[in-house]
């Protein structure tokens, strides 16, 4: 077998059980931080038929929807004596780690898996602050999990068993599609190309409503036009298995309108040179602010 560091994506994929059959035999799961990315996690494992009396939400101010879950069992902000989560899966700014990751050590037993959300916090500093020999499991989620269309990927430590990655599996593919890594030095790539990218693809249809605007659209339907196109062909993508590229020709007809406008897109000063500098910046971004 490989050495952990080496090992690729297509060897750390895991035949995942279902999130239903995983907690039929799991314990409790500990939710730290219940803001959007929290919450759309914890609708996620609700929606994908996680009873609300295993899971513990640590959040100071939860939503009202949150709040309204304790009904069916969703304990809030108990004392951390009373619990013994199985996995603990945190999503609070990074900036406030420092802060919170003493509670979330005071929640740990030795079998506890921690699976942290946190851009930029590296695995080597969640081990710093857990008990010895914890299993971490650090990954990059992207805002579309709010509608259970988002991707992660997870990369693990050589703490996290099979059954726990499996666990985290489940816990994160409420969020959407999840892909795992065996070396965490690509997780700036990630977080350069998927965690940032929704707002490269926001941009578009930014940038597309403007220039429908400026070629004489009514603003309001030049937006219309650019969301919908935008999220259209999103959709194309996602349920085609046709790849991107193969997709543009299909729209392109030579000499035509379309082609027209990609010759410009395409020029040696266009979008996909545009589109690595920003990618390579993102990426050298979350360098320096991992440290």
């Amino acid at each position: 077998m490989k050495p952990r560091e080496h090992v690729d994506a297509a060897e750390m994929k895991s035949e995942s059980l279902s999130p239903r059959t995983l907690f039929q035999h799991a314990g409790t799961v500990a939710l730290v931080g219940a803001g959007k990315m929290g919450g759309a996690l914890l609708e996620g494992w609700i929606r994908l038929g996680i009873d609300p009396d295993r899971i513990v939400v640590m959040e100071p101010q939860p939503a009202a929807s949150i709040e309204a879950l304790s009904a069916r069992g969703l304990r809030i902000n108990p004392d951390p004596a009373s619990i013994c989560p199985d996995a603990i899966v945190i999503a609070v700014k990074p900036q406030i780690a420092p802060e919170i990751m003493p509670s979330v050590a005071r929640l740990m037993s030795p079998s506890t898996v921690v699976v942290s959300i946190m851009a930029g916090r590296t695995i080597a500093f969640l081990a710093d602050t857990l008990p010895h020999n914890a299993a971490v499991v650090r990954a990059m989620p992207n805002t579309p999990a709010a509608i259970g269309r988002g991707i992660t990927v997870a990369v693990p430590n050589s703490r996290v068993s099979p059954t726990q990655r499996q666990l985290a599996d489940a816990l994160l593919t409420a969020a959407g599609s999840v892909e795992w890594i065996g070396d965490e030095a690509l997780m700036d790539a990630v977080t350069a190309v998927s965690g940032s990218g929704p707002a490269y693809v926001f941009l578009l249809a930014e940038s597309l409503a403007r220039a429908g605007e400026k070629i004489g659209l009514p603003p309001e339907l030049a937006a219309r036009l650019a969301r919908a196109t935008v999220a259209g062909s999103g959709e194309l993508l996602h349920r085609s298995s046709v790849e991107a590229a193969v997709l543009r020709q299909n729209v392109t007809s030579p000499g035509g309108t379309t082609a027209a406008a990609l010759d410009v897109l395409t020029a040696p000063d266009g979008l996909e040179t545009l589109m690595e500098r920003a990618v390579a910046a993102a990426a050298r971004r979350g360098r320096e602010l991992a440290g």
